[in-house]
């Protein structure tokens, strides 16, 4: 039996009877609104706990939901302007605001879905856009958070025409077929964009559960021909800027935007052929009939619209946020307020993480092994100590590189995942362990072993004891305040 207060809004006493009549958001237990915000942010602070336990879920959600968004491309590009022109490169600026945003801003839970959604719709700066490409990672991280509040579809399509996706999968600058040389579309963004990004490899049914045929095998989603006839389909897109020459699609006319600007359609570059996919054709054009922007809508709003991208996309968003194994049950509830969010609207990205965070499954409160939870990956468990802890910058610009090292460090890095699968993946089930004897993922446990386990412990003896970042006069850049806690230090009950 769990006693809960809630806002009165009227109580009346009459013939014996009483009445009340509360508000739709009761005030919360403080460990409810601390496990709230355990998920939908990058950690729990006490002011943020005493505001979401007066208010509620929902309304916590709505007033997340109303913040203006913090960027990361202003901070970027104010430290590039501090560098000379030649030196105007690398990722140091897009590494700080990443630490300073994901730790202070107020607009917390698009930051974190954000987060989430760069884990999905993977592009990397270990690869060869790190270093030419200064504000392109920083433009396309303040897009997912753009979009985190939008719908789906815009979602997909931002990510499609991404110049920095364009370049990490390879289908910038992706040229029609050549007959005379034998040459064929790039397919590797075809591929991706249905494997990873909006469908899967097999059929599902809307609760997430495969489809399986006669003899109970996996229904495959797609196939070779489909990835062959969407990769002709991704044809002609290059750099963004004032026209659409060959130059410009080439690369050897650029426009001082074009690392942050969507990229355009080239139609001389565009395959003219049939395409066939997923139940689709676009009839074979010519030359001068051919419309890449056209095509490239019908391939995406396919995928939209295909039967799996709501428990496809759903699943995933549960794990990053809530749990590793989520109940077919929840997974087809949330599926379900993403093909309709109840006024007829499919792909509203709100009405999705709403339902994710306040679905009954995840409000249970559980204690003792079962198969609910989630094991908190290092980035975000170091961003909850900064903010458990108020740290603060010395230099006001968070001084902390990437963080990716085994053994002495967190193993993960925002942005840095060594291929497009992520840092771990989804249906990741670790062997040996009491979740893999129960038939359960456990994705965050594909970065966690000895000597990842040994090096998280090693930074974060040093973070506690004597913060993080570029030291200054032997002082890290980075502090944590733990005022508070000290001004207990005698009362171990308060404390």
């Amino acid at each position: 039996l769990v006693n809960r207060s809630l806002p009165l809004e009227r109580f009346a006493v009459a013939g014996g009877q009483v009445t009340v009549c509360v508000g739709n958001n009761p005030v919360l237990a403080k460990a409810e609104a601390s496990r709230l915000l355990a998920r939908a942010t990058f950690g729990p602070k006490s002011a943020e706990i005493d505001n979401a336990s007066q208010i509620g879920y929902s309304a916590w959600i709505d007033q997340q939901f109303a913040k203006p968004q913090t960027y990361h491309l202003p901070n970027v590009t104010a430290h590039l302007a501090t560098l000379p022109a030649d030196q105007q490169t690398g990722q140091a600026g897009f590494n700080w605001s990443i630490w300073k945003n994901f730790s202070t801003a107020d607009d917390q839970l698009r930051m974190r879905v954000a987060f989430a959604l760069s884990e999905i719709f993977v592009i990397s700066n270990n690869s060869n856009i790190a270093f030419s490409y200064p504000r392109g990672p920083a433009q396309y991280l303040d897009n997912l958070g753009t979009h985190a509040f939008g719908n789906f579809r815009n979602l997909i399509e931002m990510v499609t025409y991404s110049p920095m996706m364009g370049l990490y999968l390879s289908h910038l600058r992706n040229q029609k077929e050549n007959p005379t040389t034998g040459s064929v579309p790039d397919e590797n963004y075809a591929r991706e964009v249905m494997q990873l990004f909006t469908i899967g490899l097999y059929e599902l049914f809307p609760d997430g559960t495969q489809q399986r045929d006669a003899l109970n095998r996996p229904i495959e989603t797609y196939t070779n021909s489909d990835v062959s006839a969407l990769a002709r389909v991704f044809t002609g897109l290059s750099w963004g800027g004032p026209d659409t020459t060959d130059n410009r699609f080439l690369g050897r006319t650029a426009d001082p935007n074009r690392e942050i600007i969507p990229m355009i359609a080239y139609n001389q570059y565009h395959s003219t052929a049939q395409k066939q996919f997923l139940g689709v054709t676009i009839p074979a054009s010519t030359t001068a009939t051919v419309n890449t922007n056209n095509e490239v809508r019908t391939a995406l709003d396919r995928l939209f619209n295909h039967s799996n991208a709501a428990p496809f996309f759903s699943k995933q968003l549960i794990q990053k946020l809530v749990t590793a194994n989520p109940t077919p049950a929840y997974v087809g509830r949330v599926s379900a307020v993403f093909a309709n969010n109840g006024n007829g609207v499919r792909g509203d990205m709100k009405a999705i993480i709403k339902a994710i965070l306040t679905d009954p499954e995840a409000l249970q409160a559980r204690g003792g092994f079962d198969q609910f939870g989630k094991l908190r990956e290092p980035v975000v468990r170091f961003v909850q100590w900064m903010r458990a802890f108020n740290a603060r910058s010395n230099d006001g610009k968070f001084l902390l590189g990437t963080t990716l090292d085994t053994s002495t460090q967190l193993a993960q890095s925002p942005m840095y995942s060594p291929s497009v699968f992520n840092f771990f993946r989804p249906g990741y089930i670790p062997g040996n362990s009491k979740v893999g004897a129960f038939g359960l993922v456990n994705p965050e446990a594909q970065i966690t072993n000895e000597t990842t386990v040994a090096g998280y412990l090693n930074f974060m003896r040093g973070a506690i004891g004597n913060g993080v970042g570029t030291s200054t006069g032997g002082v890290r850049d980075i502090q944590p305040d733990y005022a508070a806690e000290l001004a207990l230090a005698s009362t171990p009950d308060a404390l």
